[in-house]
């Protein structure tokens, strides 16, 4: 199993590249994200099966997401605890104060949003996504601050954000874009509620449910229809809605002991999902066979934050977490699982 360490960071967000199968960016802090600076780390699987560095940034204050373009190979978005938002070009042969440049790669910041306010801990982050269906940027960037429970959206070449969509009364704690409808996200809260917005409509939440009875920390989309998703919650609870009516979940997992830190589907398989856990699990379900586990990993000896799964390599995933550790590793019960006859919507 390919595994890095990162030392004397702690991980909390894991992404694979959607160009290059082999490549992952992970954000990492210094003091399991209380204090200190973050480093971003590119990774890349190598053919003996090793998981070696490439290049890394550092940042001045705790990195804790991030995201790749979808229209750039080279573009990375950060989130840190400073409030800011980079955006990074990984091989941009300019130099500036804030570059490092390791075995050949460069890491040049773009641009560095700081509007959103700081929290007291210091500690607004965001869950990010591309949103491929904007032109007029490299990237547009779903953010989120953390604080006072607004999603806010931003075009880098912008100094203000495009929209500020309010209706969270406490900490949003994930933003996703649908990749179904260009215009329509998701995001979740502690106020224990999932939102449904149109970006068009910035004033009110298209849809919304008290999704947990407790704070809600994830959610993502299903990748094969665009009425599916799924939340995770601090009760340890992963539930499923469909859209179509918001009374009661469609599913309902169990099996964490804590709370349900990230939750992701698959892109190969119609009703598979994995999630992490605060128990330093990571585990993978099938909603339509059952309510309780296929697999339970137990490979991380902290908390488990950042999950993800490779569009590339059917049934790859990776995870990181408070020891440091950065996982690449097939389950047993997804390399069974056949695919499907379908390809899913990228």
């Amino acid at each position: 199993m390919p595994t890095f360490l990162t030392p004397n960071r702690h991980g909390y967000s894991v992404r694979f590249s959607p160009f290059q199968p082999e490549r992952i960016a992970c954000a990492t802090s210094q003091y399991f994200g209380l204090a200190g600076g973050g480093t971003l780390f590119l990774l890349e699987v190598v053919p003996d099966g090793g998981l070696v560095e490439v290049a890394c940034t550092q940042w001045s204050d705790g990195l804790f997401d991030l995201a790749w373009s979808e229209t750039d190979a080279n573009i990375i978005v950060s989130a840190s605890g400073d409030g800011g938002l980079q955006l990074w070009n990984i091989s941009c042969p300019q130099v500036s104060n804030h570059t490092m440049t390791l075995n050949n790669f460069v890491f040049h910041l773009l641009t560095s949003t700081s509007d959103f306010q700081r929290t007291q801990e210091g500690s607004v982050f965001g869950g990010l996504e591309s949103d491929k269906t904007r032109t007029v940027s490299i990237v547009s960037i779903l953010g989120l601050q953390y604080k006072t429970g607004k999603n806010l959206n931003w075009d880098p070449n912008r100094p203000n954000s495009l929209a500020t969509f309010l209706g969270h009364t406490q900490l949003v704690y994930s933003a996703m874009w649908s990749p179904h409808v260009s215009a329509c996200f998701a995001s979740v809260s502690g106020d224990g509620t999932l939102k449904v917005w149109n970006t068009h409509m910035p004033q009110h939440p298209t849809m919304s449910v008290r999704a947990h009875d407790a704070e809600v920390l994830s959610c993502d989309w299903c990748k094969y229809d665009q009425n599916i998703l799924a939340t995770g919650g601090s009760d340890g609870l992963i539930h499923g809605w469909d859209l179509r009516n918001l009374t009661s979940p469609v599913f309902e997992l169990k099996g964490c002991e804590y709370a349900v830190r990230r939750v992701r589907f698959s892109p190969h398989n119609v009703s598979v999902l994995a999630s992490v856990s605060y128990d330093f699990t990571t585990r993978i379900w099938d909603f339509k066979t059952a309510p309780d586990p296929l697999e339970t990993v137990k490979h991380h000896s902290e908390f488990v934050y950042g999950l993800d799964f490779n569009n590339h390599v059917a049934g790859q995933i990776a995870d990181c977490g408070w020891d440091s550790l950065v996982h690449v590793f097939s389950p047993r019960s997804l390399v069974s699982l056949s695919s499907p006859l379908v390809p899913p919507v990228k």
